[in-house]
């Protein structure tokens, strides 16, 4: 399962957006002992595909691809390096800033003037302070290792930890940085906090809620534009104080409602789509009258390994793969109506999973 890890300080509306996209009603929450912990959540990812094809298969059960979220009670200004030690931020696949742009003198802010760019940039700088901190003491033993004996291992070690304390000094985040998949690996296991995606969720303002329709020109509105450009960041606007009234809404007047605002979708919605996206990840599809299904899976992934998110042992024994993108069988109505119009295509196991495939994996046992 993909897993997000929700950052913001305090007063941002973090804990109100985890909720709505997870329905978990739990408050995150200080562990004992000085530790942190944090409320773990499970939000399906929409898929307008998955929901015609369960209408048109009429199975026992309806499957979407899920994302995981975690929320810290008290944000990251009290104690960004602790979450190095809190296992759902450690573990975590990207992070997803929740930044204040509403204006709301009830709802006291960190500082006197709201700026989300400001924000911003700030929990960036900490982030980055948090894993300086990591890569200089593994520098330090790093180096004394290497006093006592000389290895290869250690030296491509030492080479990225001392790149990555070059790039964080100069208060670049290291998803900035670009490494050979076998140092990526490396890397991974530090659980470094800046090398992880970022989405910036902009929380605007219930009378700036037109900026929600359009990404970049939220961003340039709330002076946000810069962060659009650096690697492996992407942001996406929200209001949360309409997203509360839109939950409490029937499907058809919570239609009526977006369509109103120009929105094709809820933005939690919106948040669930981008942090997909961010991560790379696509959907592809099986069928059936006991379930249909949404499994995920990297973009570029081949069919065999594909099929081993379903069992191994398909993957293990993979034949073929019976490929037919979502639109023609939603049009024809059935996959032998399919099949005789020639649009079912027999594919191998190097096949590239594309984005909407419904798959049927052919297998020896």
């Amino acid at each position: 399962m993909l897993r997000t890890a929700l950052i913001g300080f305090p007063s941002t509306g973090k804990t109100t957006l985890f909720r709505l996209m997870t329905g978990h009603h739990d408050s995150a929450r200080g562990g004992g002992h000085g530790k942190l912990e944090a409320a773990v959540g499970v939000a399906r990812v929409p898929d307008p595909r998955l929901d015609r094809l369960t209408a048109l298969f009429k199975p026992k059960r309806r499957v979407p691809a899920t994302v995981e979220f975690a929320d810290l009670a008290a944000g990251l200004h009290a104690s960004t390096q602790a979450l190095l030690d809190v296992a759902p931020f450690r573990d975590s696949d990207a992070l997803v800033h929740v930044v204040r742009a509403f204006r709301d003198e009830a709802v006291a802010h960190r500082t006197p003037v709201i700026d989300p760019a400001a924000d911003a940039q700030a929990m960036e700088d900490e982030l980055i302070l948090a894993d300086l901190g990591v890569a200089e003491r593994r520098l330090e033993r790093v180096e004394r290792d290497l006093k006592k004996m000389r290895s290869a291992d250690l030296e491509v070690e030492h080479e990225i930890m001392l790149r990555c304390k070059e790039t964080l000094e100069n208060a670049t985040p290291l998803r900035a940085l670009e490494f050979p998949p076998d140092h990526r690996r490396r890397l991974r296991g530090f659980c470094f906090l800046s090398a992880k995606p970022l989405l910036l969720v902009m929380n605007l303002d219930e009378a700036d809620v037109a900026l929600a329709a359009d990404p970049a020109k939220a961003a340039g509105a709330l002076g946000l534009t810069g962060f659009l450009a650096r690697a492996a960041t992407r942001a996406v606007p929200v209001c949360a104080k309409i997203e509360l009234e839109i939950a409490d809404l029937d499907a058809t007047d919570a239609a009526a409602f977006l369509a109103d605002l120009g929105l094709a979708e809820p933005g939690t919605d919106r948040v669930i789509h981008s942090t997909y996206d961010l991560l790379g990840y696509i959907s592809f599809l099986t069928v059936g009258d006991d379930e249909c299904r949404a499994w995920s899976v990297p973009r570029g992934t081949p069919a065999h390994v594909a099929a081993g998110e379903i069992h191994t042992d398909i993957a293990r024994g993979f034949i073929r793969a019976e490929v037919v993108p979502h639109e023609p069988l939603l049009a024809r109505g059935s996959l032998a109506a399919c099949r005789e119009h020639g649009e079912v295509r027999l594919e191998g196991k190097e096949y590239v999973v594309q984005d909407g495939d419904v798959i049927n994996f052919r297998f020896a046992t």
